[in-house]
Formats: structure tokens, C-alpha cells, sequence
């Protein structure tokens, strides 16, 4: 049986009932394979997610060569550490500062760097956060549990099919510590986007 067979529809939005009715007339006419369909969405939802990026921010951190490779040429620099893929072809990378904080929507659709961050988020491709992202960055982050300084700027990149972007937070104070494992560990796919900022590490 297939495994979202079980999955109860009455909390599904349109768009996702939408998407489960199309799935399964691929499936019926027999030109989408259940079984290879179940194996990317795992890929991209558990195996991949925000790890990948979170890795390259890690080594970002800690190796100021790649930090400025990243910066200079960021799909070259994320492929040498084994990301590449559909929808991460055209990569740029764009480093927060104390005085500057970087959002990234896609106003017309839901272009995601997948190898990097995994699936986008549900909010990430609604209409609410592709409109305020653009009109209302501070308030929107603010929704977000991000209050930031009036003194820092806010700037906002639309990512589209041919260009794609990624957040470099800046490092926590307090990590001078930790490897590039465990700094890894405190990024989260929110401060990739821009929504959030990375953990904090415990005392």
C-alpha cells in the first residue's frame, strides 16, 4: 500500500489535496512509480533538508578561503563539498553583517535551493509571505520571532529560476570553541533563509 495512503486529508489545504489528486492519477496511468516518488521526496525532506547548507555555512565559518570562494563564486564552492543538483544550478551566496540582514522570497513561484535547504517550507511558497517579504521585511521578520536593530538594514533577494540564494548568517559570538560539526548543528534552515538567526550554543 502505498504510505500516504494513510494520511488523513482533512487537514490538507487545497493546494496539497490538490497535489495528492494529481499524484495519484500519475500513479494510476502507471507514469509515476509510487515506490521512486516516496524514495526524493525522503531525499529531499529527511536525508537532504537544511543539512547540506548548514554545512557549507559551517565550513564558511571556520575557513576563510572557502568563505571567500563562496562569496566570490558560491556554485562552485557548494558543489566542491558534494551539493549539486536541480534547482541549486546557479547559486549565490549573501553574507549578513551587523549592520545588514538578508531575506530571500521568490515573488513569482517558489524558486528553493533543494540540494542545500531540502523542500521549501509550506509558508515559504504562500502568497502572505512572497507579498510582505517584499512590502513589509521588518514586520514580516518580526512575525517570525526576529526583531532586529533599527539600525540594520534589510535587504531582499527574489530568487528565479536561474539564480537562486543563500543566507550566510553571521557566526554566534561564543563558538570560538566548537568544530565544524558542531557549528553545523547550529544552523537552522531559517537563518539560511533569512527568517531566523543560527542557535545559540548552550553555556
Amino acid at each position: 500500500m502505498h504510505p500516504h495512503d494513510h494520511d488523513d486529508p482533512s487537514h490538507l489545504g487545497e493546494m496539497d489535496l490538490r497535489v495528492r489528486a494529481l499524484e495519484s492519477v500519475l500513479v494510476d496511468k502507471g507514469l509515476v512509480d509510487p515506490s521512486a516518488l516516496d524514495a526524493l521526496i525522503d531525499t529531499y525532506q529527511h536525508r537532504v533538508g537544511p543539512r547540506n547548507g548548514a554545512r557549507v555555512v559551517a565550513r564558511a565559518w571556520v575557513d576563510p578561503a572557502f568563505h571567500a570562494w563562496l562569496l566570490a563564486d558560491a556554485t562552485a564552492a557548494i558543489a566542491s563539498l558534494g551539493y549539486t543538483g536541480r534547482q541549486g544550478e546557479h547559486m549565490r551566496v549573501v553574507p549578513n553583517t551587523a549592520h545588514t540582514h538578508h531575506l530571500v522570497v521568490c515573488t513569482l513561484c517558489s524558486c528553493y535551493p533543494w540540494p542545500v535547504l531540502g523542500l521549501p517550507p509550506t509558508w515559504y511558497k504562500s502568497a502572505p509571505y512572497r507579498s510582505r517579504a517584499v512590502k513589509d521585511p521588518r514586520g514580516l521578520l518580526r512575525e517570525f520571532g526576529l526583531e532586529l536593530p533599527a539600525s540594520t538594514g534589510i535587504r531582499v533577494w527574489d530568487s528565479t529560476a536561474e539564480l537562486r540564494y543563500l543566507v550566510l548568517p553571521e557566526r554566534p559570538a561564543g563558538t570560538d570553541h566548537l568544530d565544524e560539526e558542531a557549528l553545523a548543528s547550529l544552523v537552522t534552515r531559517d537563518s539560511m533563509i533569512g527568517t531566523g538567526l543560527p542557535r545559540v550554543p548552550a553555556p
